[in-house]
């Protein structure tokens, strides 16, 4: 029989569609459930179930979130559900409690909020946040980490319960699908034109508008640099309107209306990738692995990037770009400008930058050891597959784990310095 995985997220989830695809092509009968629009969904052929739920703190919202995904359960029966972001991380669990037969795997993609403000309202719900993953554990079987620097946090505050564990970098990129949608769009010299660029120099950030993604020290770093360089025009894209409290106001993106373009969102994000000189990033916030980033890499854009879990598992600082402390305009500023004055150099990182997304973030393989994790799951019955903090014995995340320590002793000391480094399943 044909084993059913239900996957769950939040409004993004058609990112994963490709994801969800690939399941279905090795065996698995997949279906969703979001907060996000359907249409995406029935084009693909995957049944789609919507659910609503705040993004932020909204405990009426949260409760009935989690009644609709008990029913939800209940009717599709499915054998394994497979949870993504923050809040769907915590609200499945929950409604799978007293689900027979189901097997709820999550993966944390990022620490969220909590974890990257320094608000007293994010210091006041950091135990919140905790307790509830204490509580979500107990019927989690499974918890897969997207960055190392994540799997230390739950282990340090034991927050994994009795689920096994594991590491699994990123959530894939189909490599082949971005590198068509690169040439089915406009040109560089196209797009240049339609934008009044000319041949300026252009710095690229595609993220969503707020403060937790460093969207002001770019402002303060644009000023920077424009003062160097005059002729650097910086484009942001991504959504600031639907971000409520988080996001950039307008006016303060105007103040550097001389030299900073909002474009809003745009679809042709490939596109768009092939008219910069230089993406930067300057994210605050505990990501998973940011998909922006590993598609500006797999661009082979020269990249400037923040020190922060997920960005410097993509980024080795000086090798395939650079990193740069989270809050430091000057230092930003600095490393675009390092950036463009050393053309050569910056283009050798980028193709550097390039062949490791390839190697170990592509959608088949991201895939394929998802795909293991679950098949090993469900060779036990679901009240035993997570009998005892343990790691899955997987070959190929084995193996994958041996890439990565390796990759981390050598571009990073401070690793070895702070103890393990990579821990993936199946591995001590």
């Amino acid at each position: 029989m044909t084993a059913h995985v239900l996957c769950v997220g939040g409004e993004d989830h058609s990112l994963r569609i490709p994801f969800l695809l690939a399941l279905r092509e090795r065996g698995f009968r997949v279906s969703a459930a979001g907060s996000g629009d359907a249409a995406p969904f029935a084009q693909a052929g995957l049944a789609y179930f919507p659910f609503r739920f705040d993004r932020f703190v909204n405990p009426f919202a949260d409760w009935t979130a989690i009644g609709t995904l008990s029913k939800l359960l209940r009717e599709l029966r499915p054998e394994l559900v497979q949870s993504f972001d923050t809040k769907p991380n915590l609200l499945v669990p929950l409604a799978a409690r007293n689900a027979r037969g189901v097997r709820v795997v999550r993966t944390i993609n990022g620490l969220g909020w909590i974890y990257s403000s320094r608000s007293l309202k994010a210091l006041a719900l950091a135990p919140v946040y905790r307790g509830l993953h204490k509580l979500a554990s107990r019927s989690t079987t499974a918890t897969l980490f997207q960055n190392r620097d994540d799997m230390k946090f739950f282990e340090r505050h034991r927050l994994l319960g009795k689920s096994a564990k594991g590491l699994i970098p990123g959530s894939g990129i189909d490599v082949e699908k971005f590198e068509r949608a690169r040439l089915a769009g406009s040109s560089r010299a196209e797009l240049r034109q339609a934008l009044g660029l000319g041949t300026r120099e252009v710095v690229l950030t595609v993220t969503r508008l707020t403060r937790q993604k460093g969207i002001p020290t770019l402002l303060e770093a644009a000023a920077l640099v424009h003062e160097a360089r005059p002729g650097v025009r910086f484009l942001l894209v991504g959504p600031r309107q639907s971000e409520g409290p988080l996001a950039i106001s307008q006016a303060e993106i105007d103040r550097h209306a001389a030299y900073v373009t909002a474009l809003g969102p745009r679809s042709d994000i490939p596109a768009l990738l092939r008219l910069a000189d230089v993406f930067a990033f300057p994210t605050e916030y505990r990501e998973g692995v940011p998909r922006a980033l590993l598609e500006a890499a797999l661009a082979g854009l020269p990249i400037v990037t923040t020190r922060m879990p997920g960005c410097s598992d993509v980024i080795e600082d000086g090798w395939s770009g650079y990193l740069v402390p989270p809050r430091s305009p000057r230092h930003l500023a600095e490393r675009i400008i390092d950036t463009l004055r050393r053309r050569q150099e910056a283009a050798a990182m980028g193709a550097r930058a390039a062949q490791w997304v390839r190697q170990e973030f592509g959608l088949k393989l991201t895939v394929k050891r998802y795909a293991e994790v679950y098949e090993e799951l469900l060779a036990f019955p679901a009240q035993e597959s997570a009998s005892g903090n343990e790691s899955l014995n997987l070959a190929s995340i084995q193996r994958a784990a041996a890439q990565l320590s390796a990759l981390a002793s050598d571009r990073v000391e401070r690793d070895d310095r702070e103890g393990d480094g990579f821990r993936v399943l199946g591995t001590p």
